[in-house]
């Protein structure tokens, strides 16, 4: 693995397009100088462009999905089996940071996973916290607390402005999938 000094946290929030695009380009200018990057993405189970992608990348990116392949919503009570899943892929991102097995960790929808109550903002500051010396770490997701936002160093907040989706375009392949 390479070296980037201290590392340092990432936060892509808010309600834009870009978060999870943000973080896989990140991934790529790593691998581009020989760093790897894990990618735990909490609440995502469908096919994305990402998936195929990671391949070429000569193992320098991996990703795990933890999500089913429907979108979750948010409601009174979340569903056991997402809070689940999003309790395994907090586990992974854990060990991760434990094992310290890449230079960028990515944990992609972390902060909606919070959101959707699936996991806590204990749990968001914990994997903060417990960021290891040496490595970055990447949270993206709608809904960053002000905690959240208090604990990162770097927080980038994607404003929506403008957006085809409002006109019915639905997500595209390359594009938004």
């Amino acid at each position: 693995m390479g070296s980037i000094g201290k590392g340092y946290v990432h936060i892509y929030t808010g309600n834009g397009k870009g978060k999870t695009t943000a973080a896989l380009g990140l991934a790529l200018r790593a691998a581009g100088n020989g760093l790897k990057t894990c990618i735990v993405q909490f609440m995502k189970g469908q096919r994305y462009g990402e998936l195929e992608a990671e391949r070429m990348t000569g193992g320098l990116v991996t990703i795990e999905q933890y999500g089913h392949p429907g979108f979750c919503s948010i409601g009174d009570e979340p569903d056991p089996e997402d809070v689940r899943r999003a309790t395994s892929a907090l586990e992974r991102v854990r060990e991760i940071m434990q094992d310290r097995s890449c230079d960028v960790l990515v944990a992609d929808e972390l902060v909606t996973a919070a959101l959707f109550r699936l996991v806590t903002e204990d749990d968001v500051l914990s994997v903060i916290e417990g960021k290891p010396t040496g490595m970055e770490l990447v949270l993206t997701g709608r809904g960053a607390t002000p905690r959240m936002i208090d604990a990162a160093d770097l927080v980038t907040e994607m404003l929506e402005v403008k957006h085809y989706y409002a006109q019915g375009v639905p997500a595209r392949p390359g594009i938004e999938s």
